[in-house]
């Protein structure tokens, strides 16, 4: 598999000339190699590779149709001392496993540790999947393993700097908002908003009311803005309420959705009214249309 399908992987050639074969990390054999059976207790996971969290669900998934299909790919290993260290498809490892496999195809390869590093961050880079954390770990290592600038790494993954900067910015923020990341309660969008606070107890409390309020990233960018707002105001002026700011952000966006006056009435965080105002029953049976079409 070509890294180049992805989009991920232009000019990746230049940045492994002889250490790494870009083209083929997802298990297609070079002209030397050969798909074995092996014994899957001899086989471990690198404790080093970027990806740490896998989700359980999806295993399972996975797991299901391995027991229907058997596993379609190999995954890629290079020799330890008495066992074989996954270079990549853990996943696939793991769920042979759950499946019950006692032997998986796999593709042996003679990586040193630096090899094996460059292989493992650009596999799981590829495939995409890798969390948001995840993947800002993958680039800050890119960076360091090679010595490039954020304008280099961008060219040679085909992504712009600013989204290099703005993924590996989430390393920036409170621990404590960067494990509510890695767990998926929050996304790359909020972290990115929720970076532009200075105070990490600021981040860590904001990142607390996008979870518990269920906010989409336009609402946490409307929190973030709230707080500055209120930050620049004077002493004697009153603090803007934060999630008064995020209920007229979704009056106002109902409101230019049904063409008419809206008004949102929340009565407790979960729990609310909303009134939506027609003025003849033209005008109601339009906004049923409307409502109707989009559900």
């Amino acid at each position: 598999m070509a890294v180049g399908k992805s989009g991920l992987g232009k000019g990746l050639g230049s940045l492994f000339p002889s250490n790494v074969d870009v083209d083929n990390l997802g298990g297609d054999l070079a002209a030397n190699e050969k798909i074995v059976e092996m014994k899957i207790n001899k086989v471990e996971p690198n404790v080093d590779q970027p990806r740490k969290v896998f989700d359980e669900e999806k295993l399972a998934e996975l797991a299901d149709s391995i027991k229907q299909h058997g596993v379609l790919q190999p995954i890629i290993v290079t020799k330890k001392d008495d066992y074989y260290q996954i270079i990549a498809g853990e996943r696939r490892w793991r769920a042979s496993k759950l499946a019950g496999l006692k032997t998986i195809p796999a593709i042996v390869r003679d990586y040193d540790e630096k090899k094996i590093r460059e292989v493992s961050l650009i596999e799981n880079i590829q495939r995409e999947n890798l969390n948001p954390v995840e993947t800002a770990k993958a680039l800050k290592e890119l960076m360091e393993v090679h010595n490039l600038t954020q304008e280099e790494l961008s060219k040679t993954l085909g992504k712009s700097r600013s989204s290099i900067a703005n993924t590996v910015r989430i390393l920036s923020l409170d621990e404590r908002v960067i494990d509510l990341v890695s767990e998926g309660k929050l996304t790359e969008g909020h972290a990115r908003n929720l970076a532009s606070l200075s105070s990490g107890e600021k981040q860590y409390k904001y990142a607390l009311d996008i979870v518990n309020f269920n906010m989409n990233v336009r609402d946490a960018e409307q929190l973030v803005k709230a707080e500055k707002t209120a930050k620049k105001a004077t002493t004697g002026t009153k603090k803007l309420d934060k999630l008064e700011i995020i209920y007229k952000d979704i009056e106002n966006r109902l409101k230019n959705a049904l063409g008419t006056k809206v008004y949102f009435k929340p009565q407790t965080k979960s729990r609310g009214k909303i009134a939506i105002e027609y003025y003849s029953n033209e005008e109601l049976e339009r906004i049923l249309e409307l409502l109707e079409n989009n559900r």
